[in-house]
């Protein structure tokens, strides 16, 4: 069974980008490409903390996620090599669009005073970048278990070649960007 999401962009967004673009090829129009969550721990030195970090990681997206391990010694940070520091995963196909779909229309309205995501993001590559202070925010975490509230980087990759193309492409699978007053300078 192909994601909602993923339904929504062949049926709706492929036809918009087209049109707005005017792509000669329908192999131009862009996609997503994959979805990549960074979560640290940093300089605690506690495994417990990492394996619940992990664990909650492993809930949100389904997908058991890769410990990152420090690559050399640092002595003034008191870092040793080897001491595991985060978690990553990368997101493709059909968990990505499951995953961006739980993202937008479930875990960012429970975001306190949320007013969007800020439309500044973007690498230059047509690539998205947003971090999220806290992993309650997704249903799937039970707040009363937390042990310690902890925030992650998701990073959206397309295969736009510019940031206007990229942003058109998010906010029409319906990515909520900030909405910029009257009365505020550019």
């Amino acid at each position: 069974m192909t994601p909602t999401m993923k339904t929504k962009y062949r049926e709706q967004v492929v036809p918009e980008l087209q049109k707005k673009f005017n792509y000669g090829n329908t192999m131009l129009i862009p996609k997503l490409s994959k979805i990549v969550i960074n979560v640290s721990v940093g300089m605690q030195h506690d495994r417990d903390a990492l394996n619940s970090v992990l664990e909650d990681l492993a809930k949100i997206t389904g997908q058991r996620p890769m410990m990152i391990k420090a690559q050399r010694s640092v002595s003034n940070f008191k870092l040793r090599e080897g001491v595991a520091l985060a978690g990553k995963i990368t997101l493709r196909g059909a968990r990505m669009y499951e995953f961006l779909d739980r993202l937008i229309n479930i875990a960012m309205p429970r975001i306190r005073d949320f007013r969007g995501v800020p439309a500044q993001s973007f690498d230059g590559r047509g690539n998205y970048s947003l971090g999220l202070k806290e992993q309650t925010i997704f249903p799937e975490i039970d707040p009363d278990r937390v042990r310690k509230v902890h925030g992650m980087d998701v990073t959206i990759v397309t295969t736009a070649k510019t940031n206007p193309e990229a942003h058109e492409l998010l906010r029409l699978i319906g990515m909520p960007f900030e909405q910029k007053n009257k009365g505020e300078q550019q």
